[in-house]
């Protein structure tokens, strides 16, 4: 499994639609989550939407491999199910997730994944680009900003720490990084 992780704003899943595309043999692996759906998103595509009674059935069940109370109600996690159909259908992982889901599969799952964490330049540029995302409002963004050192504090529990300065430098990085570790895993590039 690739793990991809990053503060809001970093730009995890531009690097993260990059790989999908880059690597056939490499299926996303869908969230559920209680947030509320943004413009496009779709449910069972961008993450699967459910109500907090619905998700809190699915922690009580121990239906999820890690899940996260990211801000209050607003629950995010990792399905077993997810997990095990993309096995079965004999494919890799790619997570887009965020930074204590990561730690915790990085954990759980060892040396059979790989731990990426993409860091902003700056904390300034990190914010000017949550600002011109204009996907949040200003009580979302005040939350985020909250957040983001927190987040920032953990980049040295993964593997690798990428800088996206230039997002081409980034996704051929992030590229050739999961192409050496899909090539050591399986004797042969994906």
């Amino acid at each position: 499994m690739i793990i991809i992780t990053a503060p809001s704003g970093a730009g995890k899943t531009t690097i993260v639609k990059h790989l999908k595309e880059k690597y056939p043999k490499m299926q996303f692996s869908v969230s559920a989550t209680t947030r509320d759906k943004r413009k496009g998103e779709l449910h069972g595509k961008d993450y699967f939407y459910l109500s907090i009674p619905e998700f809190k059935k699915l922690i009580d069940t121990k239906q999820l491999l890690e899940w996260e109370e990211v801000y209050e109600n607003q629950y995010y996690g990792t399905l077993k199910s997810e997990v095990n159909r993309i096995w079965s259908e004999g494919k890799h992982i790619l997570f887009d997730i965020d930074v204590k889901g990561a730690t915790t599969l990085k954990e759980r799952y060892g040396d059979r994944a790989l731990s990426i964490f993409i860091k902003p330049p700056s904390l300034q540029v990190l914010m000017k680009r949550l600002k011109n995302r204009g996907s949040e409002t200003p009580e979302q963004l005040k939350k985020r900003t909250i957040k983001l050192k927190e987040e920032l504090s953990y980049e040295t529990a993964f593997d690798v720490v990428i800088v996206n300065n230039d997002l081409q430098e980034a996704l051929t990085t992030a590229e050739n990084l999961v192409g050496d570790f899909i090539g050591n895993l399986s004797g042969a590039k994906a």
